[in-house]
């Protein structure tokens, strides 16, 4: 409960000390907010907002009620996914949970059935997201309902059920920027609508009839959630240049094979750095981690972005990649920054340019090459192949730019 006058000389002393003058607004020095007030937007910082930075980006809207947005739990590189789980099926229910999902469209009656699984974004008469007020439904049987979804705003969200796979009029709705959720049933189909016009519908709805068919689809939802190319480059130097910072990376992803990080010195030029996966006689594998190197460093980042390794932190998202640059998101669970031995790795690309990283000096560092599959860095020698992803753009906090940049 607030009380009138409660902290009244506190607030004039302070607004004096900003040279509020007594009197302003007719009420002994205080100001008072008018409720038809302006609403107050940052002015654009030049060189940084603009097309393509977060300063241009739509804010999200906050609505009233239950505080969730239709988007929750959006992968970054890949489709939002929701679940139907109509009729009721508690296992299936569970699977799409435990799969990655955490929106359930659900029975009106199983609600509360719902809340008894964890924190989920519901969707029914009485849940977070509810049909005519977050989004709207149509069935996609003909041009007019394509033309229905068109002359709607383009913040509406449309959950589609195409016709037996139906791609052009999808094709037509994502050309034109509309936020679609296609319902799928197979993988095949989640497949499908992930390749419309190489960018994919905004989401996915999930439909399943078994908890082993869910988690069929929700992989498919997330696999490759990017594709980077490789190349193989030379290694021309190997050099131990003391003691420095290094970061290792936890994920909360078990790292199989070859997969790593991409990371290096430049984002013109990035080395695969594979997980310690690997059995050693000193020390126990850690599949879940990534010796990345030196803080400096830059890393892949999903959605196509990089980001320095000094900036990663628990709950932050990284880009896993193969030998075959197939990508998947993982989660950040713990940055370990301790002070070792560093190794300057530098190898020629394809095209005659030069790439380097800087990584800790240990024999469970491994740089990947796909023909001899992983080298140790005690074993890197000149002369030797390694993988590694080159672009000629530059990066501007992260995104790709068309301009000089020099990095060596």
């Amino acid at each position: 409960m607030r009380f009138p006058g409660r902290h009244r000389g506190r607030r004039e002393d302070g607004e004096r000390r900003r040279g509020v003058p007594d009197g302003e607004g007719g009420d002994g020095g205080r100001r008072r907010r008018r409720l038809d007030r302006a609403k107050r937007v940052p002015a654009p910082i030049p060189g940084c907002d603009g097309p393509g930075h977060r300063g241009d980006r739509p804010r999200r809207g906050i609505r009233q009620g239950s505080g969730r947005h239709p988007e929750a739990g959006r992968d970054v590189t890949g489709p939002v996914l929701w679940a139907r789980v109509i009729p009721w099926g508690k296992d299936v229910a569970i699977a799409a949970l435990e799969s990655g999902v955490e929106t359930l469209w659900v029975p009106d009656d199983c609600f509360e059935s719902v809340r008894e699984l964890g924190r989920v974004t519901t969707v029914c008469s009485r849940g977070d997201l509810r049909e005519g007020r977050d989004f709207r439904v149509t069935r996609m049987q003909g041009k007019e309902d394509e033309t229905a979804i068109l002359s709607s705003s383009p913040e509406t969200i449309w959950v589609v059920r195409p016709e037996e796979r139906e791609v052009i009029p999808l094709e037509n709705l994502v050309a034109h920027r509309r936020k679609i959720f296609a319902v799928a049933r197979t993988p095949e189909e989640v497949a499908l609508y992930r390749g419309v016009l190489e960018r994919g519908v905004h989401g996915i709805v999930l439909e399943a009839d078994s908890p082993r068919r869910m988690r069929q689809m929700a992989s498919a939802a997330r696999t490759e959630a990017g594709r980077v190319p490789l190349a193989s480059a030379r290694v021309t130097e190997v050099t131990s240049l003391g003691i420095g910072d290094r970061v290792c990376v936890d994920t909360c992803s078990l790292i199989e094979g070859s997969r790593g990080m991409l990371v290096g010195n430049s984002s013109a030029g990035m080395f695969l750095v594979c997980a310690e996966n690997a059995p050693n006689p000193y020390v126990s594998p850690r599949p879940f981690r990534v010796n990345a190197g030196a803080v400096h460093s830059y890393c892949r980042l999903p959605g196509g972005r990089t980001g320095y390794l000094s900036e990663l932190s628990a709950g932050s998202e990284v880009l896993l990649v193969n030998e075959h640059g197939e990508g998947e998101m993982a989660a950040v669970g713990r940055v370990k920054v301790e002070r070792r031995p560093l190794l300057l790795v530098r190898a020629e690309g394809p095209g005659g340019a030069s790439h380097s990283v800087i990584l800790q000096n240990a024999e469970t560092i491994r740089l990947v090459d796909a023909a001899a599959g992983t080298v140790s860095l005690a074993k890197l020698s000149v002369g030797d192949s390694v993988l590694l992803a080159e672009e000629r753009a530059g990066r501007h906090f992260g995104v790709p730019v068309e301009e000089t940049i020099r990095e060596n």
